[in-house]
């Protein structure tokens, strides 16, 4: 799975932003074709991203695209003049407003036909689908299922709120007058469960006070404790909180790589499935759950400083 601590979203029609964000440390930028750019410029800022793409220095990141949705007509002029221009430079299309798994089956159909016409690897280009409605909340297992490009699900807050009525204003935050518990929660927990069943990434949305990063932490931490893999940014002052929330620390990182080689030395070297290290007892579910947090350790670059000792005995 490719790192997605953090999403920085950058509008396609500002070449300024779109330069600047080679050099920020987030792992996924994903360039607007959609909110972010109004109606006036979207051919314009198709060329902006297209020409980015191919002449930019994204070393380092995962490279998206959003691109405008299936109810307008700037959808399938966007898909086609990105791919086309650039398709060997490019990682992944983002489809917003994804309310039925047809939508995910037309975007796959789309890429696959040009990429044959290209002759670009069939299938290698992945698509991130956003969850902003609620008919895309009722139908996400569904859509989960609908193509084997897909890579994540991305909550899309702010319309989604809008299509249920939430009542609220400020995106991210409690609605006022709900105060038994968390009004977010099934929310999150509905696309992470449709997210893990079909091996996908789960990618919460934006926050949108750029200028609050404690607010913003305080939300990132929400998601992140139940399992979600990285949430969108905004604003460059974003990136280093996000990508800290979705970090393992290195307490945490080291212990599950021990966890890692104890078991392997249990069940390779002494025959038995089961292990000690210190004082805890280790399995193949302790073995699982380490390998998850190594994995994000590794992704997010950390480095090792504990070494693994057989037991003498």
């Amino acid at each position: 799975m490719r790192s997605r601590r953090t999403t920085l979203a950058v509008p396609g029609s500002n070449p300024r932003f779109i330069e600047k964000a080679q050099g920020l440390p987030a792992d996924e930028v994903m360039l607007d074709l959609e909110d972010a750019v109004a109606p006036g410029a979207k051919e314009k800022a198709r060329a902006n991203v297209v020409a980015a793409l191919k002449e930019g220095d994204w070393t380092g990141k995962v490279r998206v695209v959003r691109v405008n949705d299936l109810e307008t007509h700037w959808a399938y002029r966007d898909v086609i003049e990105v791919v086309e221009g650039a398709g060997a430079d490019l990682d992944c299309v983002m489809l917003p407003k994804v309310s039925d798994p047809s939508h995910v089956r037309w975007l796959d159909r789309l890429l696959t036909q040009i990429e044959r016409a290209m002759g670009y690897e069939v299938g290698r280009i992945g698509i991130e689908a956003q969850i902003e409605d609620a008919r895309g909340m009722v139908a996400v297992d569904a859509i989960a299922a609908s193509s084997p490009r897909l890579e994540s699900l991305v909550l899309g807050p702010g319309d989604l709120m809008a299509s249920i009525n939430m009542g609220t204003l400020v995106v991210g935050e409690q609605p006022p007058g709900y105060t038994e518990g968390d009004a977010y929660h099934y929310i999150l927990m509905r696309i992470l469960m449709a997210a893990r069943a079909h091996d996908l990434q789960a990618i919460d949305g934006p926050y949108f006070n750029v200028r609050d990063v404690e607010a913003f932490t305080r939300v990132a931490r929400r998601s992140a404790a139940l399992g979600f893999d990285g949430k969108w940014v905004l604003h460059p002052s974003q990136i280093e909180a996000g990508n800290a929330v979705f970090s393992p620390s290195q307490e945490d990182y080291d212990r599950a790589e021990l966890i890692l080689d104890a078991y392997d030395h249990s069940t390779t070297v002494e025959g038995r499935g089961a292990a000690r290290l210190g004082d805890e007892m280790i399995d193949e579910a302790s073995r699982k759950m380490a390998l998850v947090v190594a994995a994000k350790g590794r992704a997010a670059g950390l480095k090792r400083t504990s070494v693994f000792e057989p037991p003498s005995t």
